[in-house]
This record gives structure tokens, C-alpha cells and sequence, in this order.
């Protein structure tokens, strides 16, 4: 079993008990009847602020649980990993917002009639906080319309890489090297989803000009197949000669393509570049090289 899954596995244990065990000791005190009706006047007691701490604890556990949960379809590519990081972001937004107002019902707020004024501050802050509401719609947007999910391979203003994390506000893309880049929702233009077809991994080899390069055909129509036979997992398609790309100064430039996913086109370039070179040594074909003459008097 994996080091992360029995981590998941002891997180949600623990905090289950724990919730059990404080709904428990907690389940006569004023704590959850504050849920349904508000104190007139505040009044801070001790027991008040007992009260409020637990309700924190109570939520953040209950969250925990939700994101323990989660975490294990996070980690799946598609429509589940992307819907399981939105839901994520989601949970711990709702549970600040949610703890927030227990603890005011706790001390005596009226929360009805905090939320019966919210229209007015909100469009005060609208103007005030304009992307962020527009990072929100377009969360919501990106997470019907379904035009990339967590694992595809995007190209956003040049950047490529693997989306990590579709939250609520951003979108995490991971390059080839390691590198994490964060993108508002709000910014998210120019996409291109390039996991939604097949990629060529693209090659020049250049040969010498002494080669008969019909010779050189019929040599390759046994080489390139046996290249993708080695490595089916790499190879999805194709791998071919696309024919000569560049008459050089000192060589015959040869293009050759092999159809791949995304995630593996480089891997599949260094790859056909190793066995194309294993190949020519075998069949003595030679491909060229800067060589320098020194003339000694």
C-alpha cells in the first residue's frame, strides 16, 4: 500500500473519532442549539468561548474528513480528479465562511440579519474585488463546460504543462522541468488542450551523401517497425521517414516522425534519436560529423 494512501487512511480515521468523541461530550450544551435560534444581546461567558472553540474544531474536522475523501479522487485524471480539486477548493472556503457564522450565532450575533444586509456590502466590494468575482464565474464555467480536466497537457500564452489543480479561483499547470505556475481563472486565454489528440515527436538525422538513399528505403522500411514494436507504450502510431528535409553542407538531412501522446513527446524524440542511431551503426550507415584536418609543417 502506498505511504500516501495509509496517510490519507490514518487522517480520516483520527478525525473521526475525534468528531465522534466532541459531538459526544459536547451534545447537551447550548453548541448546536445556537444553530437554530440566535441570543438576544451579547453576552460573552466562558462557556461561550468553549462553545465557539469547539464549533471550530467540529467544522475543521468535518472539512478534514471532506478533504481526506476527496484527496483520493484527486489524484485521478479526468472529469473526477478535476470535479474532486473544485469540490477541495469549495470545502475550505465554505468551511471558513461556515465556522464564521456559528461562532457569531454562539455569542449572540443575529446572522439573519447580517446576511439580510450582504446584498449592500457585496455591491460595495463588487467593484472593489471585480477579478476576483470574475476568477469565481469562470471556475464555475470551466468546471461545466469541460474543455480540460486535471492530468491533460495545456498550452496557455506559451506555457506548457500538466494541469495539477482546478480550483475555484486558479489553475495549476506543472512544466517538464518541475516548475508549478499559477494562473487566475480570469486570465485563463489562448488554451490549447493538446492531451485531446495525438502528438508527433519529431527527429533529423542526416546521413552521409555517399548513401544510395533508395538503398537507404528499402533499410528503413525494416528498421522503423522494429523501433515501434520495442517500444509500444512510447509509440501509439506511426513511425516514419518523412523523406529529406535539408540538403546540408556536409550531410543529407532526414526528418523522421512518430506519433505519440503528449505527455511523451519528448521522451519519445530521445528515444527514436537512440534507436535510430543503434540502427545505423548495425546497418553501417554513417551519419556525418564536424571533423577538423590539422596540417603540421
Amino acid at each position: 500500500m502506498k505511504k500516501g494512501v495509509v496517510k490519507n487512511i490514518i487522517s480520516l480515521a483520527v478525525s473521526c473519532v475525534l468528531l465522534v468523541v466532541m459531538s459526544l461530550l459536547f451534545k447537551n450544551s447550548q453548541l448546536f442549539a445556537s444553530v437554530g435560534g440566535m441570543e438576544k444581546g451579547i453576552d460573552l461567558s466562558i462557556d461561550m468561548v468553549i462553545n465557539a472553540v469547539v464549533a471550530v474544531v467540529l467544522v475543521v474536522l468535518v472539512s478534514n474528513i471532506l478533504l481526506v475523501i476527496l484527496n483520493i479522487f484527486r489524484k485521478m485524471k479526468g472529469r473526477t480528479g478535476t470535479i474532486a480539486t473544485v469540490a477541495s477548493s469549495l470545502i475550505k472556503y465554505g468551511a471558513v465562511l461556515v465556522a464564521f457564522c456559528w461562532v457569531l450565532s454562539i455569542i449572540g450575533v443575529n446572522v439573519s440579519t447580517i446576511f439580510a444586509s450582504v446584498g449592500i456590502v457585496a455591491l460595495i466590494l463588487g467593484f472593489g474585488a471585480e477579478s476576483l468575482v470574475a476568477d469565481l464565474v469562470t471556475g464555475v464555467f470551466i468546471l461545466f463546460e469541460n474543455q480540460y480536466n486535471v492530468g491533460d497537457i495545456v498550452e496557455i500564452d506559451g506555457f506548457r504543462g500538466k494541469v495539477k489543480e482546478i480550483g475555484i479561483r486558479t489553475l495549476s499547470l506543472e512544466d517538464a522541468g518541475g516548475n508549478v505556475k499559477i494562473i487566475s481563472n480570469s486570465e485563463l486565454k489562448n488554451i490549447i488542450n493538446r492531451s485531446n489528440y495525438r502528438s508527433v515527436a519529431v527527429t533529423d538525422v542526416g546521413v552521409s551523401y555517399d548513401i544510395d538513399l533508395e538503398e537507404l528505403d528499402k533499410k528503413l522500411e525494416k528498421i522503423l517497425p522494429a523501433i515501434k514494436e520495442k517500444h509500444p507504450d512510447i509509440f501509439v502510431g506511426k513511425v516514419e521517414c518523412a523523406g529529406v528535409e535539408n540538403l546540408a553542407d556536409s550531410s543529407v538531412v532526414l526528418r523522421f516522425l512518430a506519433d505519440v501522446n503528449e505527455e511523451n513527446i519528448f521522451k519519445g524524440k530521445r528515444i527514436l534519436n537512440k534507436e535510430l542511431k543503434i540502427a545505423f551503426d548495425k546497418a553501417g550507415i554513417n551519419i556525418p560529423y564536424p571533423q577538423v584536418d590539422v596540417h603540421s609543417k
